[in-house]
């Protein structure tokens, strides 16, 4: 059995289902000590049941700014330290720009965006004081183009890419590793919970999703990308891993495909 991560205490946010617990099974796996965050209490229960090794199930709303201070002391109060913080809870969107309110574009930059740098900033001065420590967050191809229905997902992905990669070359000097992880489509919840243009969950998979990359699959490329502390972590298969491709050598014939799409989403 690998153990890259033996005794180190590992903090996931999102950890209820999806990539989060994924990822929290395989850590566990390697003996990390696993402090598990997200809204629903009984969810993270049943992920600390099914990781191995020791837990600490945290939960809080990662929106909730005021109790980040307390929430903190509590995750370094457990083993004195926090060796890596794995930012994943967020929400997706599907709706044109024309159908989606205001509201909508607030709640998708304070959830996907805000709240990571929010957590990020609380973790990071023990961190620099220690001199070691690793920053990952789940990102997504949709950080690196623009696609139909996304505008508001794609400008919160954009927005973390641009600040992780900023925060990276501040903190490497430091003894800090920052990762950021860009999947593409992966059989999770996220297009069930995806917002609507009214603020609504979608309620239903896509047909991307639902034929995407196992998680299982996914969170082993994951963790083997934080056990190389990489840069960039690509979880993506297909048209979104030739999509990437297109957007650094070939830009103008992804801009053509992605019209096509939308005029598609449009008409279907």
């Amino acid at each position: 059995m690998n153990a890259r991560f033996q005794d180190q205490v590992i903090w996931i946010t999102g950890a209820s289902s999806g990539i989060g617990r994924a990822v929290a099974v395989l850590l566990g796996g390697e003996g990390a000590h696993l402090i598990l965050s997200g809204r629903r209490v009984d969810a993270l229960e049943e992920t600390a049941a099914a990781a191995p090794g020791t837990h600490m199930v945290l939960p809080f709303e990662a929106t909730d700014y005021d109790r980040l201070d307390d929430i903190t002391a509590k995750a370094f109060g457990w083993h004195g330290r926090i060796d890596m913080l794995f930012n994943n809870a967020g929400v997706s969107q599907r709706s044109t720009c024309l159908e989606t309110d205001m509201a909508v574009y607030r709640q998708l930059m304070e959830i996907d965006v805000f709240a990571p740098i929010a957590l990020t900033k609380a973790v990071l001065p023990k961190m620099v004081e220690a001199g070691s420590g690793h920053i990952a967050v789940v990102s997504s191809v949709a950080g690196k183009f623009g696609a139909p229905k996304r505008t508001g997902y794609c400008a919160a992905k954009h927005a973390l890419q641009g600040f992780f990669d900023a925060l990276r070359s501040e903190v490497t000097h430091l003894g800090l590793g920052v990762s950021l992880i860009t999947p593409g489509f992966v059989n999770t919840a996220i297009a069930r919970n995806a917002l609507t243009g009214s603020g609504a969950a979608q309620g239903h998979d896509d047909a991307d999703i639902a034929s995407g990359m196992p998680v299982d699959t996914a969170a082993g490329i994951i963790v083997d990308g934080l056990a190389k502390r990489q840069d960039e972590i690509p979880v993506a298969r297909g048209r979104e891993l030739e999509a990437l491709w297109l957007k650094r050598l070939w830009p103008s014939m992804l801009t053509r495909k992605l019209a096509k799409m939308g005029a598609a989403a449009a008409n279907g």
